[in-house]
């Protein structure tokens, strides 16, 4: 079935595969309790055949992040999850170099790195493949080799640059480290090489194979993090250029939060927006996003915060502190919020009125609705707890929530919308923004859910500053995606990440339900504060530590300025 993508073959691959590295790299004299595994290939035995190649390819995909990518959303500001997590500690500012994410993230890219590696050394060796065929495994390795040296050198800086198959213990794995200015042109020139050989589309057979869009996109938000405006708007005009790509409308209004359910799967054959996705299928690989979000007897594991909920505009296209639509004073309820903002607000946090999988709420009947009226703070296992006094349905799929583990939700790791908002950012920091390249871009996104054109006239006739408000788009739009902590890193605003995290006005809660957050303090405003004694010491924080457990097995590696 053409449904039966990719992603359903990586587990076979991978037990295929690694039978062929460990194999490869053996090297031992054969005897009697020395011989070929009966269940893998001998890698000198490998490489022949077209069928194989893909095997080996599709091996290397199960290194593409999936909803790893949604969960790193909780080291910036606009979740929150307040277990003290490894996420929620890089987040804060209080960890050190023993953290357990540090090592996993670090070994777990090179893992990945090393079987692409694997694999560029070999492919050649397969024989009556198509040229363009040949070419096309490579493009897709090649470009997984640069996702992965993309968070490892986003997280980490300097970092060991490895381009042949080495032993995972072998110390040119943990250094010396390259400059990360070397790492990134590495990355970039990856890219280049990868979109020149990979196809713009695939036929729905090959449903979830990395395009020649996807290299180009992927350029785009590298070169926007290192700076490299003029690249980044090249690479994402050459995207825009391609005309594969096009915003989703399916749903209608509702067709930004329709995106991120079953109806904007890929392979229901109508999605042209998502460039990148970890595709999940029922019953064989799947993950618990829309559960955490409004798991039933627990505590979300995505709550959005104040300052989330405080970016959206007003549908004037004025924020809340100008807009005469919003009159915080005049607020009597929790509903009040949400009115009169811009739609993607509703259609990424749960709203009064909106169908819900989260059981009982916050209302006072004590019993399972299917219907969100109030947040529930107090846990009594009957219903979806919320730190903050928000929940997400942007990523939910109602059905999916009652059953453990059970969401096939594509996962989006880079979407057609993320390229226009890439195109005006790097436009703007050139100083060469249009009111035109706008209209192109930004307003696009805002036409699918009908709001308020961005209008640079308008921005400097309100006192509005035309990159701040570039840059709130981006936050809004892509919310809940994972990008949100890089974002800051890069705009050098980690002093955001120090503010206290803060919640819903305490007051907007119901007489019975003032017990449960009688100890939470509140600010000047009356706003709940959820989490404090948060840190960020520029330049400190802007990288991740090295790992302890790397810098033990090779001192050459160094540490990060302030990690000391």
């Amino acid at each position: 079935m053409q449904q039966q993508h990719i992603f359903r073959s990586i587990r076979m691959a991978i037990w295929s595969i690694t039978g062929i590295v460990a194999l490869g790299l053996a090297g031992c004299s054969k005897t009697f309790l020395d011989r070929d595994a009966l269940d893998a290939i001998p890698n000198d035995q490998f490489w022949k055949t077209e069928g194989q190649l893909k095997l080996a390819a599709n091996a290397c995909y199960d290194y593409l992040k999936g909803k790893n990518v949604v969960d790193m959303e909780n080291m910036g500001d606009n979740t929150i999850y307040p277990p003290m997590t490894d996420y929620l500690a890089i987040a804060t500012g209080n960890f050190d170099f023993t953290l357990g994410t540090l090592n996993s993230e670090w070994a777990n890219q090179y893992a990945g790195i090393r079987r692409c590696n694997h694999f560029l050394e070999n492919y050649q060796k397969a024989e009556g493949i198509q040229p363009a065929k040949l070419a096309q495994y490579a493009g897709e390795v090649r470009f997984l080799r640069a996702f992965l040296y993309s968070y490892i050198s986003f997280f980490f800086g300097d970092v060991p640059l490895i381009t042949n198959t080495i032993d995972i213990g072998d110390e040119q794995v943990m250094g010396p480290r390259n400059p990360r200015a070397q790492v990134a042109d590495f990355i970039l020139q990856q890219l280049d090489s990868a979109a020149a050989e990979l196809p713009a589309t695939y036929p729905a057979a090959d449903l979830g194979r990395i395009t020649k869009g996807a290299a180009l996109g992927w350029k785009a938000r590298v070169a926007l993090f290192y700076g490299k405006y003029d690249v980044a708007e090249a690479a994402a005009k050459a995207v825009m250029d391609l005309n594969v790509y096009q915003l989703y409308t399916g749903g209608g209004a509702n067709s930004y939060n329709e995106l991120f359910t079953h109806k904007g799967k890929l392979s229901n054959g109508v999605n042209k927006e998502t460039m990148l996705a970890r595709l999940y299928l029922i019953d064989v690989i799947m993950h618990n996003m829309s559960r955490e979000c409004q798991v039933p007897d627990q505590g979300a594991r995505f709550c959005p915060t104040k300052s989330l909920v405080d970016a959206y505009l007003c549908t004037d296209g004025m924020p809340i502190e100008k807009s005469p639509l919003y009159n915080e004073g005049a607020q009597q309820a929790y509903g009040d919020v949400f009115k009169d903002r811009d739609p993607r607000m509703s259609q990424t946090i749960l709203a009064p009125g909106a169908t819900w999988g989260g059981q009982d709420d916050g209302d006072q009947d004590d019993k399972p609705s299917a219907i969100f009226n109030l947040p529930k703070f107090n846990a009594d296992k009957k219903g979806c707890v919320t730190a903050t006094g928000y929940y997400f349905t942007k990523y939910v799929q109602v059905s999916a929530v009652a059953t453990y583990n059970k969401d096939p939700n594509d996962i989006h790791i880079m979407r057609y919308a993320e390229v226009l908002l890439t195109y005006a950012e790097a436009r703007e920091m050139q100083g060469k923004l249009t009111q035109a390249d706008l209209d192109i871009s930004i307003n696009l996104l805002r036409d699918r859910v009908g709001m308020h054109h961005m209008i640079i006239s308008e921005l400097a006739a309100w006192g509005m500053d035309l990159r701040q408000e570039i840059r709130r788009e981006r936050r809004v739009e892509l919310a809940l995606e994972g990008q949100r902590y890089f974002d800051l890193l890069r705009w050098k605003q980690g002093n955001l990440l120090a503010a206290d995290v803060k919640g819903m006005k305490k007051s907007f809660l119901p007489a019975y339900m003032q017990p449960y957050v009688a100890s939470l303090k509140v600010d000047a405003n009356g706003y709940m504060i959820v989490n404090t004694d948060r840190r960020f010491q520029d330049p400190k924080n802007y990288l991740w530590p090295i790992p302890l457990t790397q810098f033990q097995r090779n001192p050459q590696l160094g540490q990060n300025p302030g990690w000391q």
